[in-house]
């Protein structure tokens, strides 16, 4: 007994030294600050050239990046920022120069003891990295942005028009329409009221530089972001397989008796596990009536025996997310009325994929799919009379095609009334309520529009009901059992 202690205490201590030695490399590696990998220095440059198309030679446009937070989270950057150039250090700034066509990141300057206690972040001191990394053609320290802007054109007028974007910028689980009606919530709040910073900002230009004629820079951004590049469509696809694999693994560790928290648990170990800086939003998972709360995030209820749970869930991958739903039975099987449901909303989703192409516009693709569903419907019989008002007010619906998906869940952009291109990325989404009863059946899935017609990203996700059981009764990763908590004892 004693000897084997003895040699496990030597591996112990050999273990030890080893990652000594391999956390002292990492330290030294840490003066190279980290950069994504997803996008190449070309990439950024074209993303800003169709800005400089887009605005003009007597235009100039300024990018605010985030100003990070103030609390120990991960920094993350806001989404157009880092679409133009990839950078992830906070207080940053982009100027566009529409005249002669230049990029300049003004960036803060180097903070040590920051860099030593977090790691090392791109600032002006690297000004050759950051050129190399971005393709920008100068890089400054914050302190000469004023000039650089009075120097554009304010000396000879009349002034170039200046773009910034008015919309709110997203910085990860936030998504445009949920940052305007913050917005409009601190506005109505007479003890609040402040601005946006994007109005802070505009604000400020105003008062410095009254020659510029503001415009918005948005609707250039967003019908940029609206065409997924295919590296853009990769890391999408990437997202929803880790989005897929996570509902999957709820799916294994769902049992009548747990929490609907602890089906988040299982879908966020995968979700880390796979790379995923974290959620690409609140994750919605609600058992029995709970899932008739379109955006329930509360999570903190039972999941009960013959009850259906709705889970929607995606990471936050790259910069990136998705949007998969799934709905399935607590005890893992389907029962007859539940079946009927859940097999129009597959049959909907089925009708809607085949009628998605390039040319078609959202209105066209519900018509076709619509009238497909009423000939589905002839000959099916539902468990009550509630259940097939439901179904049949569920085909008159345009709720079916959703929103866009890529940098934020709700991604900024239209999909609606206008010709599909490829390169849209977008969900598709059947649902119907039942009033009488508080349920709602909904499946979602994040598709792609190609050449030919369309792409199911989250198809590997089960849907059929054979597909859905089997994977319920398959060993995961994790068995969570119902918890019993019992008082503690003195």
């Amino acid at each position: 007994m004693n000897v084997r202690f003895k040699k496990n205490n030597k591996i112990a201590i050999l273990l030890s030294l080893l990652l000594i030695v391999i956390y002292t490399h990492l330290g030294f590696t840490q003066n190279k600050p980290t950069f994504q990998t997803d996008f190449s220095a070309e990439d950024f440059t074209q993303r800003r050239e169709i800005i400089f198309d887009k605005i003009g030679d007597n235009a100039i446009a300024l990018v605010q990046g985030s100003a990070g937070s103030a609390t120990f989270g991960v920094f993350r950057q806001s989404n157009n920022f880092y679409y133009l150039c990839g950078i992830e250090t906070a207080h940053s700034y982009l100027l566009l120069n529409g005249e002669n066509r230049t990029s300049t990141l003004f960036l803060p300057h180097q903070d040590k003891g920051k860099d030593n206690n977090e790691g090392k972040t791109l600032s002006a001191e690297d000004v050759d990295l950051v050129k190399q990394l971005t393709g920008v053609n100068f890089v400054k320290g914050i302190e000469f942005l004023s000039a650089d802007l009075l120097r554009s054109g304010l000396i000879r007028p009349p002034a170039p028009k200046l773009f910034i974007p008015l919309s709110p910028a997203e910085t990860g689980t936030d998504s445009r329409d949920q940052l305007l009606a913050s917005q409009a919530r601190i506005s109505s709040d007479p003890w609040d009221g402040r601005p946006s910073r994007e109005a802070r900002l505009k604000g400020l230009l105003n008062e410095r530089f009254p020659q510029f004629i503001i415009s918005d820079l948005s609707p250039i951004l967003d019908s940029m972001r609206i065409i997924k590049s295919q590296k853009e469509i990769e890391v999408i696809r990437r997202s929803t397989q880790i989005a897929g694999l996570g509902i999957m693994e709820a799916m294994r560790s769902t049992n009548p008796g747990i929490y609907e928290y602890q089906l988040d648990a299982a879908a966020k170990y995968i979700f880390h596990l796979n790379g995923a800086r974290g959620d690409g939003y609140a994750s919605i998972i609600g058992g029995g009536t709970n899932a008739s709360m379109g955006h329930y995030y509360r999570k903190t209820d039972i999941l009960n025996n013959g009850d259906l749970v709705l889970m929607d869930y995606a990471p936050d991958y790259h910069y990136y997310t998705s949007d998969v739903t799934r709905i399935w039975p607590v005890n893992g099987k389907f029962d007859k009325a539940q079946s009927a449901l859940y097999n129009f909303v597959v049959a909907y989703r089925d009708a809607l994929l085949k009628y998605i192409k390039p040319g078609v516009t959202s209105k066209e693709v519900l018509e076709l799919a619509s009238a497909d569903m009423k000939q589905y419907l002839i000959g099916k019989t539902f468990a009550k009379p509630s259940h097939l008002k439901a179904v049949e007010k569920a085909i008159l619906s345009t709720a079916h095609f959703q929103h866009p998906v890529g940098m934020a869940v709700h991604d900024v952009g239209n999909v609606h009334n206008i010709p599909l291109q490829p390169g849209m990325v977008f969900t598709i989404d059947p649902m119907f309520p039942i009033p009488e009863e508080q349920l709602y059946i909904r499946i979602e899935d994040v598709v792609v529009v190609t050449k030919n017609g369309v792409e199911n990203l989250s198809a590997f996700v089960p849907s059929k009901i054979e597909d859905v059981e089997r994977t319920i009764k398959e060993e995961g990763l994790t068995e969570f059992r119902p918890a019993t908590i019992s008082p503690t004892k003195k």
